[in-house]
């Protein structure tokens, strides 16, 4: 008996997680098959998990001497409970990885988690402490480039002058090549001062167009932005979008093409949506209406 259980908490975690890991597989085969929540499709949501999950053990070992994997199971409610003044995003997260330690769906823990909306997100939004230490005046280049182009921190690190492309439409684009979401190669349009980034990827050459970026500027910020723009540079006038559809049961006509937000109720045009998702490399329209896009006043 005192031989076993010699492997840390840690260690475990990582074994049983290494173990899901199923890198350069076809997931969307997988979700068919029924079969995508047992395994880990990159290393970036591997390493998340192993985070989260060692902040699960942590609490297990400081509060009740766990030594197993078997033995915390059985504390994942308290856990979460002990974590619920954080944000319904992150409480999902917590669930979505021991769930997935456990080999088991989120819906088998039976733990409720609340409701993610729109108006409960703070990422990005309001004055935050690191603002101080970033001037939008002296990097507005970078600032002009990031809202005109909307890539991600990981790409704009790698990105070069050499990445110019135009899509089928005609439109001049960057090409996302490398450090994108899911390694998908896509085209993310230009909009905005289409001359002036022109120029400062020419500038650039074969080099890279931003050698440095501030650790302070907020690039999920400016992707919004992007996002917002791309959205109402497409949207219809909502009461313009034709009820379209029949609801079975009750015989009411509906608007098929308009997304109902979750929490503040807004609606959207989803054609709009799958533009401005497109251009940001998502596939699914709800993580722009629900993340991404950015309005004062409801319509």
């Amino acid at each position: 008996m005192g031989h076993k259980n010699k492997k840390s908490l840690t260690l475990q975690i990582q074994e049983t997680l290494e173990g899901k890991l199923k890198i350069g597989c076809s997931k969307h085969l997988d979700k068919h098959n029924g079969i995508a929540d047992q395994y880990i499709y990159s290393y970036s949501t591997f390493k998340t998990y192993m985070k989260e999950c060692n902040y699960f053990v942590r609490f297990c070992k400081d509060n009740y001497g766990n030594k197993t994997l078997e033995q915390c199971r059985e504390h994942i409610a308290d856990w979460i409970d002990s974590r619920r003044d954080l944000s319904p995003y992150t409480l999902k997260l917590d669930l979505s990885a021991v769930a997935k330690l456990y080999g088991v769906s989120c819906d088998e823990l039976g733990i409720a988690t609340p409701s993610r909306t729109r108006d409960v997100i703070t990422r990005s939004r309001g004055a935050k402490k690191r603002d101080k230490h970033f001037s939008e005046l002296k990097n507005e280049e970078l600032v002009t480039f990031c809202r005109s182009t909307g890539l991600r921190r990981a790409k704009l690190r790698g990105l070069r002058g050499n990445m110019l492309a135009t899509d089928d439409r005609g439109r001049l684009c960057i090409e996302v090549t490398v450090a994108s979401k899911g390694g998908r190669h896509r085209l993310a349009p230009i909009i905005g001062d289409v001359d002036r980034i022109v120029a400062i990827m020419e500038a650039a050459g074969n080099g890279k167009v931003f050698p440095h970026i501030s650790s302070a500027a907020d690039i999920h910020g400016y992707r919004a932005e992007y996002a917002t723009a791309i959205y109402n540079q497409y949207a219809r006038p909502i009461a313009e979008i034709p009820y379209d559809r029949v609801n079975k049961g009750t015989g009411h006509r509906y608007q098929s093409e308009v997304y109902h937000s979750r929490g503040d109720g807004r609606k959207l045009d989803k054609a709009a949506m799958l533009e401005a998702s497109r251009a940001l490399g998502h596939n699914r329209i709800s993580v722009v209406g629900e993340h991404y896009l950015r309005f004062d006043n409801k319509k």
